[in-house]
């Protein structure tokens, strides 16, 4: 016999307008599951989505920018760190990947 998953409900609170905005959506439920697993896979792995470091993170973070920098990819413009020993390569996106 297979194993059926268990299921947690969990309820949040939102404001009025975001609950009128949810009400329209039809499977609301499949919505904002995928909207939190999104979140939860595309956080900062360091402040885990807070946007913010606490005060021993900040002090991790100042040691490793010493060496390290945000720079802008030409090709798709996101923001990425480099490590000052890293030589300047071209963008790791193939050309089927460049974004347009």
């Amino acid at each position: 016999m297979s194993e059926i998953k268990k299921q947690e409900v969990i309820t949040f609170k939102v404001s009025g307008s975001v609950a009128k905005i949810l009400k329209s959506i039809p499977n609301r439920s499949e919505f904002i599951r995928s909207a939190v697993l999104n979140a939860l896979e595309n956080s900062c792995p360091l402040c885990k989505g807070m946007g913010t470091f606490t005060p021993a993170q900040l002090e991790h973070w100042k040691k490793f920018s010493r060496r390290h920098s945000l720079e802008e990819c030409q090709d798709c413009h996101s923001l990425h760190l480099v490590c000052e020993h890293e030589s300047k390569q071209p963008s790791f996106h193939s050309e089927d990947e460049k974004h347009e």
